[in-house]
């Protein structure tokens, strides 16, 4: 496995989250480590997921699937703002995102040039 970087800016994981997470439909949102707010999907956020640390980001988008987010809120490394069961569907959707090999090819290479 390619080892990942430790950190990322939080402008970066801003574009990041956005080429990954706005074709999901609800509107939501994450907080970064800086207090940077990107806000995805349509609409007014449902949910805010606030991320303490840029490494949680980095070990979050290296497979950005719901059952890694929930390991990160578990171990606290991931907040849940607003409606939790509004956010379940937020994570539903997100199951229903692939991305081609190209793109998360594509996603390493940004997160080595931060």
């Amino acid at each position: 496995m390619i080892a990942l970087p430790r950190n990322v800016s939080s402008r970066r994981a801003a574009g990041i989250l956005k080429r990954v997470f706005d074709r999901v439909e609800t509107g939501f949102a994450f907080r970064l480590w800086d207090g940077t707010l990107v806000a995805l999907g349509h609409g007014a956020p449902v949910c805010t997921a606030v991320v303490h640390r840029p490494e949680t980001f980095v070990h979050l988008m290296r497979d950005p699937t719901p059952l890694n987010f929930a390991e990160a809120y578990v171990a606290g490394a991931l907040d849940i703002e607003g409606d939790l069961f509004a956010g379940m569907k937020v994570a539903d959707a997100m199951e229903e995102i692939r991305l081609p090999l190209r793109e998360r090819l594509r996603l390493y290479v940004d997160l080595w040039r931060s």
